[in-house]
């Protein structure tokens, strides 16, 4: 298990790059950003406009002039990946003694630490289980057998979808049965409260819990909180226009004490709202912290002109938005083709008669292609007009190997050894 520790009040090693080398190769308005380090930092960042380096570089400006010491430093991004990346590029910059303690992660894993050190507070133990969406899903359907609900009728994901919206939004089960309508949300508003239940006794949590329950310890201990207010010090968040209720909740508690929150994220690039993203958190932060400095990164370093042209103007037409200019100094780039269709299969037939357009007259090799869709359920019509047109194609991504039903398996045997009361695993 994984120990928060805090480490000697001793003197740190000398970082390996100064504060000013640190701050070079930097434009004016990241150097402006990363050097911001007290109270509260709304940096909107366009589009390539090189948001992770200057996160990067602000953590490693807070360690080489001695603001912050590793430990003192939280930084959430969305992805596990994402955060290992940050911490190497931190490191590169500062040195491996120098940036050893800082808390890196997602809000998920960093909270379940949390949960794991002082969830005892709240009646959890240390080795309480996590259920992913299958391990939930499998719980509610146990729960309308029990309670007599047809799963051919509504499916067991449809209610987990519900509940996990209704918890994203910190909607409790009373309050939902009154604004339960259509005959899918009166059954989750029936097994929202038992489903609970169901969690509980078996000490365990679903991803949704991992947020929910924190903000529950925070107020019911006071000293806890005070622990993590002392310890992060200066907390940064990226993808903020991704984040929830409960998330944003999380960020305004932390950092409530010391008032150094730092937040990165761009407005137009909120897609998530269907798994209850708040672009308020975002468009807010002004109103939520009045003395917060606002910072635009309005250069492009990653397209043409005409594709940040284009997608300026795009952007310009939404009502509700912070303002930002996006431009670059790339070069012109190749004139932007747009295809209208009338349906999915038109679509993915004028992909393909495009590729093989492009093949004959350029001699492009299939290699050379990427077609990117939005969601799974798009593949199917993309592979079908690949296959009558005599496209090779290789599908990437897939089933992950955690999700495999073996493996699953496997570990539901690891996880009922550690903890007895997994009544899904």
């Amino acid at each position: 298990m994984t120990q928060f520790t805090l480490l000697p009040d001793d003197d740190a090693p000398a970082p390996i790059t100064s504060a000013a080398v640190i701050l070079e190769g930097l434009n004016e308005a990241q150097r402006e950003a990363a050097s911001a380090s007290e109270g509260a930092v709304l940096i909107v960042a366009g589009p390539g406009s090189g948001k992770t380096r200057t996160l990067t570089h602000r953590i490693a400006h807070l360690l080489a002039t001695g603001k912050a010491r590793p430990w003192e430093i939280l930084a959430i991004t969305f992805t596990n990946k994402a955060a290992r990346a940050m911490r190497e590029r931190v490191l590169e910059l500062v040195g491996e003694e120098v940036g050893r303690g800082m808390a890196l992660g997602t809000f998920h894993s960093m909270f379940a630490r949390v949960m794991r050190v002082d969830g005892d507070r709240i009646g959890y133990t240390s080795n309480f289980s996590i259920y992913d969406s299958d391990d939930s899903q499998r719980v509610i359907r146990d729960l309308m057998h029990r309670f007599a609900i047809d799963t051919q009728q509504i499916r067991p994901r449809a209610i987990q979808h519900l509940i996990s919206s209704a918890k994203n939004k910190m909607v409790s089960p009373s309050e939902y049965a009154q604004l339960a309508v259509t005959q899918a949300q009166v059954r989750a508003a029936e097994l929202y409260q038992p489903y609970l239940d169901e969690l509980r006794s078996a000490n365990a949590m679903d991803f949704d819990d991992l947020l929910l329950k924190p903000i529950q310890l925070f107020d019911n201990h006071p000293d806890v909180l005070e622990k993590y207010q002392d310890r992060w010090r200066y907390i940064h968040i990226d993808e903020y226009q991704d984040t929830n209720k409960a998330q944003y909740l999380l960020a305004r508690m932390l950092s409530k004490k010391h008032g150094n929150l730092c937040v990165v994220g761009d407005d137009a690039q909120s897609i998530y709202a269907f798994r209850g993203a708040d672009i308020t958190n975002m468009l807010s932060f002004q109103r939520d912290y009045p003395n917060a400095k606002t910072i635009r990164l309005e250069q492009n370093y990653r397209s043409t002109q005409r594709i940040v042209k284009l997608a300026d103007s795009i952007i310009k037409n939404n009502q509700n938005q912070l303002e930002k200019k996006l431009w670059t100094d790339n070069d012109e780039g190749d004139p932007i083709i747009m295809l209208e269709s009338i349906s999915e299969r038109d679509e993915a037939q004028k992909i393909e008669r495009r590729i093989r357009d492009i093949q004959v007259r350029m001699g492009f090799l299939n290699k050379d292609f990427a077609v990117l869709y939005r969601t799974n359920a798009q593949s199917r019509s993309l592979e079908d007009a690949l296959r009558r047109g005599g496209i090779p194609y290789r599908v990437v991504g897939g089933v992950s190997f955690y999700q495999r039903r073996e493996i699953k398996d496997a570990l539901a045997y690891l996880r009922l050894v550690v903890n007895p009361n997994d009544v899904a695993s």
